[in-house]
Protein backbone atom coordinates (compact mmCIF):
# COMPACT_ATOMS: atom_id res chain seq x y z
CA UNK A 1 0.00 0.00 0.00
CA UNK A 2 3.14 2.60 -0.39
CA UNK A 3 1.91 5.46 -2.23
CA UNK A 4 5.04 7.38 -2.64
CA UNK A 5 5.18 9.45 -6.25
CA UNK A 6 8.60 9.86 -7.60
CA UNK A 7 10.81 11.79 -5.87
CA UNK A 8 12.30 14.80 -6.60
CA UNK A 9 16.08 14.36 -5.45
CA UNK A 10 17.85 17.01 -3.85
CA UNK A 11 21.01 18.41 -5.14
CA UNK A 12 24.16 19.57 -3.31
CA UNK A 13 22.93 23.24 -1.85
CA UNK A 14 25.10 23.10 2.17
CA UNK A 15 28.52 24.30 2.11
CA UNK A 16 31.24 21.89 3.45
CA UNK A 17 30.40 21.47 6.91
CA UNK A 18 31.83 23.82 9.41
CA UNK A 19 34.34 22.14 12.00
CA UNK A 20 33.60 21.80 15.93
CA UNK A 21 35.00 23.47 18.04
CA UNK A 22 36.11 24.20 21.65
CA UNK A 23 32.67 25.23 23.90
CA UNK A 24 32.57 28.97 24.08
CA UNK A 25 30.05 30.59 26.13
CA UNK A 26 26.68 31.53 24.50
CA UNK A 27 24.72 34.47 24.90
CA UNK A 28 21.74 34.47 26.92
CA UNK A 29 18.97 34.93 24.69
CA UNK A 30 15.68 36.94 25.63
CA UNK A 31 13.38 35.32 27.82
CA UNK A 32 10.23 33.85 26.54
CA UNK A 33 7.64 32.54 28.37
CA UNK A 34 7.37 28.69 27.88
CA UNK A 35 3.75 27.86 27.31
CA UNK A 36 4.50 24.12 28.97
CA UNK A 37 1.44 22.19 29.19
CA UNK A 38 0.63 20.10 32.96
CA UNK A 39 1.61 16.89 32.77
CA UNK A 40 -1.33 14.98 33.93
CA UNK A 41 -2.51 10.89 34.16
CA UNK A 42 -4.44 11.08 31.13
CA UNK A 43 -1.62 11.81 29.05
CA UNK A 44 -1.07 8.26 29.96
CA UNK A 45 -4.35 6.87 28.04
CA UNK A 46 -4.32 8.68 25.54
CA UNK A 47 -4.13 6.15 22.31
CA UNK A 48 -3.34 7.03 19.18
CA UNK A 49 -6.33 5.73 16.21
CA UNK A 50 -5.31 2.37 14.17
CA UNK A 51 -4.86 3.22 10.67
CA UNK A 52 -6.98 1.53 8.51
CA UNK A 53 -4.70 -0.30 6.87
CA UNK A 54 -3.42 -1.93 9.91
CA UNK A 55 -6.84 -2.89 11.40
CA UNK A 56 -7.78 -6.80 11.00
CA UNK A 57 -10.15 -7.51 8.08
CA UNK A 58 -12.98 -8.77 10.80
CA UNK A 59 -15.70 -7.43 8.06
CA UNK A 60 -17.33 -10.05 5.31
CA UNK A 61 -19.12 -8.02 3.17
CA UNK A 62 -21.20 -9.28 -0.10
CA UNK A 63 -19.21 -8.26 -3.18
CA UNK A 64 -22.49 -7.12 -4.62
CA UNK A 65 -23.08 -4.46 -1.34
CA UNK A 66 -19.27 -3.57 -2.27
CA UNK A 67 -19.59 -2.85 -5.64
CA UNK A 68 -23.14 -0.19 -4.93
CA UNK A 69 -21.17 1.68 -1.80
CA UNK A 70 -18.34 2.10 -4.73
CA UNK A 71 -20.77 3.54 -6.96
CA UNK A 72 -22.04 5.49 -4.83
CA UNK A 73 -19.02 6.97 -3.72
CA UNK A 74 -17.55 7.69 -7.33
CA UNK A 75 -20.84 9.52 -8.05
CA UNK A 76 -20.88 11.91 -5.07
CA UNK A 77 -16.65 12.93 -6.03
CA UNK A 78 -17.85 13.21 -9.47
CA UNK A 79 -21.04 15.62 -8.82
CA UNK A 80 -19.16 17.62 -6.09
CA UNK A 81 -16.71 19.28 -9.03
CA UNK A 82 -20.17 19.30 -11.21
CA UNK A 83 -21.58 21.11 -8.39
CA UNK A 84 -19.33 23.13 -7.21
CA UNK A 85 -18.90 27.41 -7.95
CA UNK A 86 -15.55 27.11 -9.38
CA UNK A 87 -14.41 28.63 -6.46
CA UNK A 88 -10.33 28.18 -5.80
CA UNK A 89 -10.95 26.18 -2.51
CA UNK A 90 -13.34 23.94 -4.30
CA UNK A 91 -12.86 19.88 -4.34
CA UNK A 92 -11.30 18.09 -7.71
CA UNK A 93 -13.11 15.13 -8.93
CA UNK A 94 -9.86 13.50 -10.32
CA UNK A 95 -8.11 13.89 -6.83
CA UNK A 96 -11.26 12.38 -4.82
CA UNK A 97 -11.24 9.15 -7.13
CA UNK A 98 -7.47 8.73 -6.88
CA UNK A 99 -7.89 9.12 -3.14
CA UNK A 100 -11.13 6.89 -3.27
CA UNK A 101 -8.84 4.08 -4.85
CA UNK A 102 -6.68 4.39 -1.84
CA UNK A 103 -9.32 4.08 0.24
CA UNK A 104 -10.38 0.60 -1.49
CA UNK A 105 -6.53 -0.88 -1.37
CA UNK A 106 -6.59 0.55 2.39
CA UNK A 107 -10.02 -1.34 3.73
CA UNK A 108 -9.83 -4.74 1.62
CA UNK A 109 -7.72 -7.54 2.19
CA UNK A 110 -8.34 -9.27 -1.06
CA UNK A 111 -7.34 -8.17 -4.39
CA UNK A 112 -8.79 -4.07 -4.91
CA UNK A 113 -8.90 -5.36 -8.40
CA UNK A 114 -13.02 -7.09 -7.52
CA UNK A 115 -13.89 -3.39 -7.13
CA UNK A 116 -12.87 -1.37 -9.26
CA UNK A 117 -12.34 -3.50 -12.73
CA UNK A 118 -15.32 -5.34 -11.66
CA UNK A 119 -16.54 -5.96 -15.15
CA UNK A 120 -13.19 -7.49 -15.77
CA UNK A 121 -13.93 -9.92 -12.91
CA UNK A 122 -15.90 -12.96 -13.63
CA UNK A 123 -16.56 -13.35 -9.49
CA UNK A 124 -19.90 -13.76 -8.27
CA UNK A 125 -21.56 -10.66 -6.88
CA UNK A 126 -22.49 -13.07 -3.45
CA UNK A 127 -18.93 -13.94 -2.79
CA UNK A 128 -18.09 -12.47 0.36
CA UNK A 129 -15.28 -10.23 0.42
CA UNK A 130 -13.01 -9.28 3.95
CA UNK A 131 -12.57 -5.36 4.70
CA UNK A 132 -10.88 -3.75 7.47
CA UNK A 133 -13.89 -1.46 8.40
CA UNK A 134 -17.55 -2.17 7.76
CA UNK A 135 -19.69 -1.01 4.88
CA UNK A 136 -21.17 1.75 7.31
CA UNK A 137 -18.00 3.13 8.34
CA UNK A 138 -16.89 3.67 4.60
CA UNK A 139 -20.42 5.22 3.71
CA UNK A 140 -19.88 7.75 6.56
CA UNK A 141 -15.60 7.79 6.12
CA UNK A 142 -16.39 9.32 2.54
CA UNK A 143 -19.04 11.80 3.49
CA UNK A 144 -16.78 13.09 5.66
CA UNK A 145 -14.38 13.70 3.14
CA UNK A 146 -16.60 15.13 0.68
CA UNK A 147 -18.99 17.45 2.89
CA UNK A 148 -17.40 18.33 5.86
CA UNK A 149 -13.62 18.29 3.50
CA UNK A 150 -11.93 16.29 6.52
CA UNK A 151 -8.53 15.57 5.71
CA UNK A 152 -7.92 12.18 3.36
CA UNK A 153 -5.23 11.47 5.31
CA UNK A 154 -7.59 11.86 8.62
CA UNK A 155 -9.84 9.40 7.23
CA UNK A 156 -7.76 6.47 6.63
CA UNK A 157 -5.33 7.20 9.46
CA UNK A 158 -1.99 7.27 7.92
CA UNK A 159 0.53 9.68 5.36
CA UNK A 160 3.05 8.44 3.17
CA UNK A 161 5.76 10.73 3.56
CA UNK A 162 9.72 9.66 2.08
CA UNK A 163 9.92 5.99 2.47
CA UNK A 164 7.46 5.84 5.60
CA UNK A 165 3.85 5.16 5.90
CA UNK A 166 2.86 7.51 9.43
CA UNK A 167 0.13 7.52 11.58
CA UNK A 168 -2.12 11.03 11.48
CA UNK A 169 -4.86 12.02 13.07
CA UNK A 170 -6.85 15.18 14.10
CA UNK A 171 -4.54 16.87 16.43
CA UNK A 172 -1.59 16.23 14.71
CA UNK A 173 -0.20 18.18 11.90
CA UNK A 174 0.12 16.34 8.11
CA UNK A 175 3.46 16.01 7.60
CA UNK A 176 4.06 17.71 3.62
CA UNK A 177 6.11 16.73 0.28
CA UNK A 178 8.64 19.44 1.14
CA UNK A 179 9.52 18.73 4.58
CA UNK A 180 11.01 15.51 3.48
CA UNK A 181 13.50 18.52 2.30
CA UNK A 182 14.65 18.95 5.78
CA UNK A 183 15.54 15.28 6.30
CA UNK A 184 17.34 15.22 2.64
CA UNK A 185 19.42 18.33 4.28
CA UNK A 186 20.63 16.44 6.67
CA UNK A 187 21.55 13.02 5.21
CA UNK A 188 23.75 14.76 2.77
CA UNK A 189 25.31 16.29 5.31
CA UNK A 190 26.26 13.56 7.61
CA UNK A 191 27.52 11.66 4.63
CA UNK A 192 29.73 14.48 4.00
CA UNK A 193 31.33 14.85 7.56
CA UNK A 194 30.51 11.34 9.96
CA UNK A 195 30.65 13.65 13.24
CA UNK A 196 27.38 14.95 12.60
CA UNK A 197 26.42 11.49 12.53
CA UNK A 198 27.53 10.55 16.29
CA UNK A 199 25.92 13.27 18.20
CA UNK A 200 22.42 14.35 19.18
CA UNK A 201 19.86 16.14 17.18
CA UNK A 202 16.72 17.36 18.21
CA UNK A 203 13.35 17.71 16.09
CA UNK A 204 11.32 20.97 17.89
CA UNK A 205 7.28 20.24 17.57
CA UNK A 206 7.71 17.18 15.98
CA UNK A 207 3.68 16.48 15.15
CA UNK A 208 3.49 13.16 13.65
CA UNK A 209 7.73 12.60 14.46
CA UNK A 210 7.85 12.11 10.74
CA UNK A 211 11.44 14.42 10.63
CA UNK A 212 12.78 13.06 13.82
CA UNK A 213 11.99 9.13 12.35
CA UNK A 214 13.67 10.43 9.26
CA UNK A 215 16.94 11.81 10.79
CA UNK A 216 17.17 8.52 12.46
CA UNK A 217 17.20 6.21 9.93
CA UNK A 218 20.03 8.40 8.24
CA UNK A 219 21.75 8.51 11.53
CA UNK A 220 21.95 4.68 11.78
CA UNK A 221 22.70 3.39 15.13
CA UNK A 222 25.61 6.16 15.53
CA UNK A 223 23.80 8.99 16.79
CA UNK A 224 20.14 9.98 18.41
CA UNK A 225 16.90 12.37 18.23
CA UNK A 226 15.09 13.86 20.75
CA UNK A 227 11.89 14.69 19.49
CA UNK A 228 9.45 17.30 21.53
CA UNK A 229 5.88 18.53 21.36
CA UNK A 230 4.08 20.35 23.65
CA UNK A 231 0.88 18.97 22.00
CA UNK A 232 -0.47 15.62 24.19
CA UNK A 233 -2.04 13.93 20.89
CA UNK A 234 1.10 14.42 18.92
CA UNK A 235 3.58 13.25 21.77
CA UNK A 236 1.13 10.20 21.70
CA UNK A 237 1.29 10.04 17.78
CA UNK A 238 5.01 10.60 17.25
CA UNK A 239 5.33 7.55 20.06
CA UNK A 240 3.81 5.34 18.21
CA UNK A 241 5.44 5.69 15.04
CA UNK A 242 9.04 5.68 16.73
CA UNK A 243 7.66 2.33 17.94
CA UNK A 244 6.19 1.19 14.66
CA UNK A 245 9.68 1.57 13.28
CA UNK A 246 11.42 -0.35 16.49
CA UNK A 247 13.50 3.36 16.87
CA UNK A 248 12.50 3.25 20.40
CA UNK A 249 16.86 3.02 21.35
CA UNK A 250 17.61 6.11 18.76
CA UNK A 251 14.18 8.45 19.32
CA UNK A 252 12.94 9.96 22.72
CA UNK A 253 9.72 11.92 22.64
CA UNK A 254 9.58 14.64 25.03
CA UNK A 255 6.64 16.42 26.16
CA UNK A 256 6.97 20.55 26.30
CA UNK A 257 7.17 24.07 24.80
CA UNK A 258 10.34 24.39 22.24
CA UNK A 259 13.77 23.87 24.36
CA UNK A 260 11.86 23.94 27.73
CA UNK A 261 12.38 19.95 27.76
CA UNK A 262 15.92 20.30 26.32
CA UNK A 263 17.82 21.59 29.98
CA UNK A 264 20.04 18.35 30.33
CA UNK A 265 21.43 18.78 26.71
CA UNK A 266 21.68 22.86 26.28
CA UNK A 267 24.99 23.55 23.98
CA UNK A 268 25.56 19.87 23.23
CA UNK A 269 23.46 19.46 20.34
CA UNK A 270 24.63 18.93 17.13
CA UNK A 271 21.87 19.40 14.77
CA UNK A 272 18.47 21.13 15.62
CA UNK A 273 15.79 21.24 13.08
CA UNK A 274 12.03 22.25 12.96
CA UNK A 275 9.56 22.72 11.04
CA UNK A 276 7.13 25.77 13.21
CA UNK A 277 4.09 27.36 13.37
CA UNK A 278 4.89 30.49 10.49
CA UNK A 279 1.62 31.25 9.09
CA UNK A 280 0.53 34.82 10.19
CA UNK A 281 -2.89 34.42 12.27
CA UNK A 282 -4.80 36.80 10.04
CA UNK A 283 -4.48 34.29 7.21
CA UNK A 284 -5.26 31.34 9.12
CA UNK A 285 -9.42 31.64 7.92
CA UNK A 286 -8.48 31.86 4.11
CA UNK A 287 -6.36 28.22 4.80
CA UNK A 288 -7.85 25.41 2.20
CA UNK A 289 -10.51 24.09 4.11
CA UNK A 290 -8.76 20.84 4.89
CA UNK A 291 -6.47 22.58 6.97
CA UNK A 292 -7.90 25.69 8.49
CA UNK A 293 -10.83 23.59 9.72
CA UNK A 294 -9.19 19.62 10.91
CA UNK A 295 -5.43 20.91 11.29
CA UNK A 296 -4.15 22.08 14.49
CA UNK A 297 -4.03 25.99 15.11
CA UNK A 298 -1.30 25.48 17.72
CA UNK A 299 0.94 23.61 14.19
CA UNK A 300 0.19 26.57 12.07
CA UNK A 301 -0.51 30.06 13.74
CA UNK A 302 3.00 31.64 13.86
CA UNK A 303 1.74 35.03 15.16
CA UNK A 304 1.27 38.22 13.13
CA UNK A 305 3.79 38.17 10.96
CA UNK A 306 4.19 34.02 11.03
CA UNK A 307 7.54 34.41 12.66
CA UNK A 308 7.07 34.19 16.55
CA UNK A 309 8.21 30.51 17.12
CA UNK A 310 10.59 31.34 14.42
CA UNK A 311 12.69 33.83 15.86
CA UNK A 312 12.26 31.69 19.39
CA UNK A 313 14.26 29.19 17.90
CA UNK A 314 17.35 31.53 16.38
CA UNK A 315 17.87 32.58 20.14
CA UNK A 316 17.40 28.86 21.18
CA UNK A 317 19.88 27.81 18.34
CA UNK A 318 22.52 30.23 19.82
CA UNK A 319 22.54 28.62 23.31
CA UNK A 320 21.79 24.84 22.70
CA UNK A 321 23.79 23.99 19.35
CA UNK A 322 27.73 22.85 20.21
CA UNK A 323 30.20 25.05 18.60
CA UNK A 324 29.98 23.91 14.54
CA UNK A 325 26.35 22.22 15.19
CA UNK A 326 23.89 22.78 12.27
CA UNK A 327 20.50 24.00 12.45
CA UNK A 328 17.65 24.07 9.63
CA UNK A 329 14.09 25.52 9.99
CA UNK A 330 11.17 25.56 7.82
CA UNK A 331 9.31 28.80 6.98
CA UNK A 332 6.40 30.01 4.98
CA UNK A 333 8.89 30.80 2.12
CA UNK A 334 10.38 34.35 -0.02
CA UNK A 335 10.11 37.16 2.59
CA UNK A 336 9.37 35.14 5.74
CA UNK A 337 12.90 33.37 4.98
CA UNK A 338 14.72 36.57 4.09
CA UNK A 339 13.58 38.03 7.17
CA UNK A 340 14.75 34.98 9.37
CA UNK A 341 18.13 35.57 8.22
CA UNK A 342 18.71 39.20 8.66
CA UNK A 343 17.16 38.56 12.14
CA UNK A 344 20.33 36.43 12.90
CA UNK A 345 22.82 38.16 11.10
CA UNK A 346 21.56 41.52 13.22
CA UNK A 347 20.96 42.14 17.02
CA UNK A 348 21.94 39.85 19.78
CA UNK A 349 23.02 36.88 17.54
CA UNK A 350 25.40 38.71 14.68
CA UNK A 351 27.87 36.99 16.53
CA UNK A 352 26.25 33.24 16.55
CA UNK A 353 26.25 31.69 13.11
CA UNK A 354 28.25 31.54 9.90
CA UNK A 355 27.26 29.93 6.53
CA UNK A 356 23.29 31.03 6.95
CA UNK A 357 21.67 30.17 3.69
CA UNK A 358 18.20 30.07 2.31
CA UNK A 359 17.16 26.90 0.26
CA UNK A 360 13.90 26.31 -1.73
CA UNK A 361 11.97 23.76 -1.93
CA UNK A 362 10.16 21.44 -4.55
CA UNK A 363 8.76 23.93 -6.35
CA UNK A 364 11.45 27.23 -6.18
CA UNK A 365 10.47 28.54 -3.45
CA UNK A 366 12.73 29.66 -0.94
CA UNK A 367 11.59 27.58 2.28
CA UNK A 368 14.51 26.93 4.38
CA UNK A 369 16.80 28.43 6.81
CA UNK A 370 20.29 26.70 7.54
CA UNK A 371 23.26 27.78 9.08
CA UNK A 372 26.11 26.88 11.21
CA UNK A 373 26.90 27.77 14.90
CA UNK A 374 30.14 29.44 15.65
Amino acid sequence: MIRILPSLRFTPLLSAAKPFCSSSPARDPPQYEAKTAPVSNSLLSITPKTPLFLRTPSHATCLTEVWKWHDWAKDLATSVEESSNDSEDSLESVILHRELKWLIEDSIEDDPLVILHRSEIADDGEKNVKLRASLEELYDLWRQRIENRRPFQYVVGCEHWRDLVLCVEEGVLIPRPETELIVDMVEELVNRDGRFKKGCWVDLGTGSGAIAIGIAKVLGSHGRVIATDLSPVAIAVAGHNVQRYNLQGMVEVRKGSWFEPLKDVEGQLVGLVSNPPYIPSDDIPGLQAEVGRHEPKLALDGGIDGTDSLLHLCHGASRMLKPGGFFVFETNGEKQSKMIVDYMMTNDLKDCFSDLKIVPDFAGINRFVTGFRL
